[in-house]
């Protein structure tokens, strides 16, 4: 009898320690992604995460999506991800280094659009630009970019010249005349021109180049979450293949890409040395492409 009782114990110690194992496997999952505090330029970048981690919910379970706090820097926030803390999951251009440190789920979040790049030049130079028809002429030119940008790798590796500041200092250099060109991406530079105009007024947007340079932005996480890893990336490809994720692209990005008139402009191509061979440039579904889309 005593060893039935002990049994029957043992039982429901067992069926009690499953339940509670079920319950915990089942609570909302806190998912902290990169503050934006009132910065717009990232919110697609949110809004794509959001809609993953929803499409993936029957899978993974419920989730919270919160900011962390407080605002951190980008090499930061890849200390802190890298560690495993205060913060999950968070967007950034890849690099090897990148890729080696975390886990990169490689589908490029705006279909490479930064990739393509429209330049800020001096007012009173307005044409020049369009007699460089190609990467040599590009190399007689001097080239404005932020400070430790990845861009600088590129431009330099293809023989260009780049001269470095801090980002806001760069708009008052356009307007100085203190080099040629200032490349932005073409989701970024009509606002850009709306925010600093009017304190440089020799500030100008080219009508004539298109410079393009694989680019890809990635959601990365830690390398032990390959449990995110795994959801994003399922949550990604359904968007993809429901049609959701290009949706979203042109939500942001149709206004720029119909105001840049980009299939009417010169194109020139840059290599990016710093993409990994696992990058998925063969599959046109992730990429956008100026020439061959409808809106153009």
């Amino acid at each position: 009898m005593k060893s039935l009782v002990l049994t029957l114990l043992l039982l429901v110690c067992v069926i009690s320690s499953a339940i509670s194992f079920a319950d915990s496997s089942g609570t909302t999952k806190r998912i902290l992604y990169p503050s934006l505090d009132g910065n717009e330029r990232f919110e697609d970048l949110r809004e794509i995460l959001g809609l993953a981690l929803q499409k993936t919910e029957d899978d993974f379970g419920p989730f919270e999506l919160l900011p962390s706090y407080p605002k951190m820097t980008e090499s930061r926030l890849l200390q802190e991800l890298e560690a495993g803390r205060r913060i999950d999951v968070m967007w950034s251009s890849t690099s090897p280094e990148k890729e080696k440190k975390l886990l990169p789920i490689r589908i490029p979040l705006r279909k490479g659009i930064l990739g393509y790049r429209i330049c800020f030049i001096y007012k009173h130079r307005q044409n020049f630009l369009h007699g460089v028809k190609t990467l040599q002429d590009l190399q007689e030119l001097r080239i404005g970019q932020g400070i430790g940008w990845g861009d600088v790798e590129i431009y330099r590796a293809a023989g260009i010249i780049v001269e470095q500041s801090t980002y806001d200092n760069l708009f008052k250099m356009v307007n100085s005349n203190r080099f040629d060109l200032f490349p932005r991406g073409i989701s970024e530079i009509y606002q850009e021109y709306e925010l600093y105009a009017s304190d440089n007024p020799n500030l100008h947007i080219d009508d004539h180049l298109l410079i393009y340079y694989p680019w890809p932005y990635y959601f990365f996480t830690s390398k032990n979450d390959i449990a995110l890893a795994n959801r994003l990336e399922t949550g990604l490809w359904r968007m993809i293949n429901d049609g959701t994720f290009d949706e979203l692209f042109f939500k942001y990005n149709r206004k720029s890409i119909l105001r840049g008139k980009l299939s009417d402009r010169h194109l020139i191509s840059i290599d990016n040395p710093n993409l990994t061979k696992e990058t998925p440039l063969g599959d046109s579904r992730l990429w956008f492409d100026p020439f061959a889309d409808p809106l153009n």
